[in-house]
């Protein structure tokens, strides 16, 4: 369902629907998501505005700008997506038939000599590791036949040595069914494949938007209204009556507090994003300013506004920069600026853009503004989550984000919200969290928290009284002011594997002697930062669970991937990976994130890939030759079938 702040624009959602096969569920996260119709789908929670409509998924997919996607190695094409294979085909669970090439290709995956890097770890990156090693043990895969894989139950192998208690074991089944009732619930919708070719953008933004209140007739409160916007919507066709629509939704998510605002003389401004999905699946960013106006005395905060389909947060905080530096001299000057702006086309990744501007004063500038080769952490700060939260704590959320639990964060700024929010969906890369996503939740929409599905959402502390009197379901919602749960479901230390949680908290308490320790080395300056360590830190924990997953990607004689999932899962030597491995690949991202790598013509070549490419080097000779030799059955067993067929 699609939903909107009025009749026709659309802030997408994530409920509703039924359960879509496997190889469908390819979802990008939405922010700012429609509140209509997720709120209509709570029956005691009246909506207030919008009406309910039929879903028109389709146009974006998990591929598409991900802001927390690093783009590394040779510099990539102006299309991500060229060597995508756009042709139809059928995913889903069920092994695809291989011809005897491709089973050659796949134990050739294996191969040493094939798995080579070029860049060796920094030392950073290996000291990441040593804690990981150390904690983790030396087996990480095992040696598999293909009747282990086909006899295996769910209690025998989760059950494998008697430390492993009734109530473990109970509690593991519960999760496993939770999120699997969860895929119930979740919407059907289109993959990557006709979408793709879509991607090409003609422009740096859509259009600019200045938010002023407006004091209600004979009330003491305000309504949050566009006051200018560039460029004018002047020709009445159905792309400007659409983006007309768009614009009336946007006032609120400038101002997602405005009922309690009143005129003050000081207000340090804050800069904060939000994220619109349209009903075709097309997503906009929104880039915020908000702060005091010039002038004298007591009066009302503003918002620059900029709206772009592109996710490039630094980037548009220095368009803001001088959209205020020039508001702040004359409104006038604002126009004939983000008309060159507009008029510059959006840099491929590394690539800098000079936009040529006129200031009185100053004369003829030149404005650069470059996007980063590494654009995965240009959306966030991972500062931010260690300033609100203990490690402990915020390994809790990370974990009940994985499994695609309900998290409520409860602040008192906007920045601190919307920092936090998209600094702990950085932390699922290279994942990509599928469900409603909004960082800032105004308090007119406050009934979405009754959603039954997963979602990451956002509130003002003056909303809180309101969230108490809510029937919300289980959930868990943190203050990031004390830090504190003030509500939890009291499993959430036990939802991840323990070696691995327990080198996860070392890492990141040990995060400035780690840092410090690379200060004078030679090694990339972002890799000595807090947002290089952090991300290593949990990249890491998804190299020890899933990196082996290319070796289980097979190919069929039309060149159609699919993903062995069993083999993958019990590949794996540590039971209690496993266990969680047979919860977490029950959830959307892990099904998003297989998908993506399915439609692929050629291995990804993230950060995290390298990493990977780096650990499968790492593994000692017998557990290379043990996966040979299981490489080699599942072969023969597959051409086996192929021939019967």
């Amino acid at each position: 369902m699609t939903m909107t702040a009025n009749k026709n624009s659309s802030i997408t959602h994530g409920a509703g629907g039924t359960k879509a096969p496997r190889g469908t569920l390819s979802r990008k996260s939405f922010e700012f998501e429609d509140a209509s119709s997720l709120q209509s789908l709570y029956p005691s929670s009246p909506t207030e505005n919008g009406t309910e409509s039929q879903p028109k998924f389709g146009s974006k997919s998990t591929l598409e700008e991900n802001a927390y996607e690093d783009i590394v190695g040779d510099l990539p094409k102006e299309n991500p997506y060229e060597d995508v294979d756009l042709k139809s085909r059928r995913a889903g669970r069920k092994s695809q038939q291989l011809s005897e090439n491709s089973l050659d290709s796949l134990h050739r995956m294996w191969s040493p000599q094939d798995r080579k890097y070029n860049n060796p770890p920094t030392q950073l990156v290996q000291r990441i590791n040593s804690i990981y090693n150390a904690k983790r043990g030396k087996k990480r895969l095992k040696k598999l036949s293909m009747s282990s894989i086909e006899t295996a139950s769910l209690r025998d192998e989760n059950s494998e040595s008697e430390s492993d208690s009734d109530d473990r074991f109970k509690a593991h089944t519960q999760r496993l069914v939770h999120i699997q009732s969860m895929l119930k619930r979740a919407p059907s919708y289109r993959t990557l494949e006709l979408e793709l070719l879509e991607w090409q953008e003609r422009e740096l933004f859509e259009y600019f938007v200045v938010v002023s209140l407006k004091k209600k007739p004979s009330r003491n409160t305000y309504l949050p209204e566009v006051s200018y916007q560039f460029p004018k919507l002047d020709r009445p066709t159905k792309q400007m009556r659409e983006a007309e629509e768009r614009l009336k939704a946007i006032p609120q998510f400038c101002f997602p507090d405005a009922k309690d605002w009143l005129p003050v003389s000081e207000y340090s401004s804050e800069t904060f994003s939000f994220m619109l999905t349209g009903e075709d699946g097309s997503r906009r960013f929104g880039y915020c300013r908000r702060l005091l106006p010039s002038g004298k005395g007591p009066r009302l905060p503003e918002v620059y506004c900029v709206i772009s389909r592109l996710g490039c947060f630094g980037l548009f905080s220095k368009v803001l920069d001088e959209v205020e530096r020039r508001r702040g001299i004359s409104a006038a000057l604002v126009y004939p600026f983000m008309r060159s702006l507009m008029e510059s086309p959006f840099p491929a990744p590394g690539k800098t853009i000079k936009v040529k501007t006129f200031l009185p004063g100053a004369g003829n500038e030149v404005l650069e503004l470059r996007r980063p080769m590494d654009s995965r952490l240009e959306h966030v700060d991972f500062e931010c989550l260690f300033t609100c939260l203990s490690v402990r704590q915020l390994i809790r959320i990370f974990a009940s984000l994985l499994l695609e639990r309900r998290v409520i964060f409860v602040a008192d700024k906007l920045s601190t919200l919307s920092s936090c929010s998209h600094a702990v969906v950085a932390l699922l890369y290279p994942f990509s969290w599928q469900h409603t996503f909004i960082p800032v939740l105004p308090a007119s929409m406050i009934d979405i928290v009754c959603c039954p599905t997963p979602f990451l959402v956002g509130l003002l502390s003056s909303s809180l009284p309101k969230l108490k009197e809510l029937p919300v379901e289980e959930a868990l919602m943190v203050n990031l002011g004390s830090d504190r749960f003030i509500r939890q479901m009291d499993d959430e230390d036990t939802l991840l594997p323990r070696k691995l949680q327990a080198a996860l908290e070392q890492a990141l308490e040990r995060k400035n002697e780690l840092i410090s320790q690379d200060s004078d080395s030679d090694s990339d300056d972002e890799c000595n930062t807090l947002n290089g360590l952090v991300s290593e830190v949990f990249i890491r924990f998804f190299v020890e669970t899933v990196g082996h997953y290319s070796l289980f990607l097979t190919q069929s004689e039309k060149g159609e991937r699919a993903f062995q999932r069993e083999a993958f899962r019990k590949s794996v030597a540590s039971k209690s990976i496993r266990r969680f491995l047979e919860v977490f690949m029950e959830s959307q991202m892990f099904a998003g994130f297989i998908q993506d790598r399915e439609l692929r013509k050629c291995r990804a070549k993230g950060l995290f890939e390298q990493r990977v490419e780096q650990y499968l080097e790492e593994l000692p000779d017998t557990e290379q030759s043990g996966m040979n030799k299981f490489l080699r059955g599942l072969g023969n067993k597959m051409k086996f079938l192929h021939k019967k067929n």
